[in-house]
């Protein structure tokens, strides 16, 4: 499936809170989670994820700290602070508007397609 650049783009930060909010994690960790999460329908690359986990850093959203890896070269972790759970929080208010707003539009179509893409098990829930 394809994903439009813009949805991928407006969805990467709340996606990578909410990942954080699972603890503490490194950007390949994060890549691959994103992938589970979406099926693998949702392929990120460095070039999307580590700007934008620098943007989040600067924003006070994330913090990140260097950590020896037992099995290869030091890893920087990255973890949510408590400015970032507040953004996530309102970044949550924000999707459930617009996905409030799409089901509306959409109709009885909505129905269909929210039991079609009902979250599993250890999936995020907007």
């Amino acid at each position: 499936m394809h994903i439009s650049k813009d949805l991928v783009a407006a969805s990467a930060g709340p996606m990578v809170l909410g990942i954080l909010t699972e603890g503490d994690t490194y950007g390949y960790a994060i890549v691959k989670r994103v992938r589970e999460l979406s099926g693998g329908d949702l392929e990120w690359t460095d070039g999307l994820l580590y700007p934008l986990l620098h943007r989040l850093e600067d924003a006070g959203h994330v913090r990140s700290t260097w950590v020896k890896s037992e099995s290869g070269p030091r890893r920087k972790y990255y973890a949510l602070t408590d400015d970032g759970r507040a953004a996530l929080t309102e970044h949550q208010r924000q999707w459930r508007t617009v996905h409030q707003a799409l089901r509306h539009t959409w109709g009885e179509t909505a129905s269909a397609v929210e039991q079609a893409l009902s979250p599993g098990e250890g999936r995020l829930a907007w």
